[in-house]
């Protein structure tokens, strides 16, 4: 046995995997697949007839769930298509930056700084206002496949 150590140049994450893979045709409406490496929410799903020599093809139409773009997709029914891990946490708002992050604070008592303010208006005007207002604000952030985006809000009353 050699006395040498050996140093190993790792990129790769815990080996927690990003998606998981489902056959096509067991993805259901509302059900999340990905599509062109995006993870996406589906909103439609049609099934055609097998051809003489083939596959019943499943055509989903889904919808980005960070940038809300519509994508398509069709896969042999029999194929495995990936589907992203989507987890959805609850955090409590405690500042919101002028460069347009917000501060969280999450279930340990830690914070959470690395997350910027919604795209989307009305959640972005309704955040800003109760924040003004001096309510205390619950955001609710979508992860998947690497992402994290605020995607709802709850008021949990006044300030005390």
């Amino acid at each position: 046995m050699s006395d040498e150590e050996h140093h190993f140049e790792s990129k790769a994450d815990a080996g927690a995997s990003k998606t998981y893979p489902q056959q096509a045709g067991a993805i259901r409406k509302n059900g999340y697949i990905v599509i062109k490496g995006r993870p996406c929410k589906v909103v439609e799903v049609s099934i055609s007839k097998t051809g003489k020599h083939g596959h019943a093809k499943c055509h989903f139409v889904a919808i980005d769930i960070f940038n809300a773009k519509k994508l398509e997709d069709i896969v042999p029914s029999s194929h495995n298509c990936d589907v992203p891990h989507v987890n959805r946490t609850d955090y409590q708002l405690i500042d919101i930056s002028e460069d347009g992050f917000v501060s969280l604070l999450t279930d340990n008592g830690n914070t959470k700084d690395d997350l910027r303010l919604p795209t989307d208006e009305s959640l972005l005007t309704q955040i800003k206002d109760g924040f003004a207002e001096g309510k205390d604000l619950v955001v609710t952030v979508m992860s998947a496949m690497g992402e994290e985006q605020i995607c709802a809000l709850k008021d949990i009353g006044p300030k005390s």
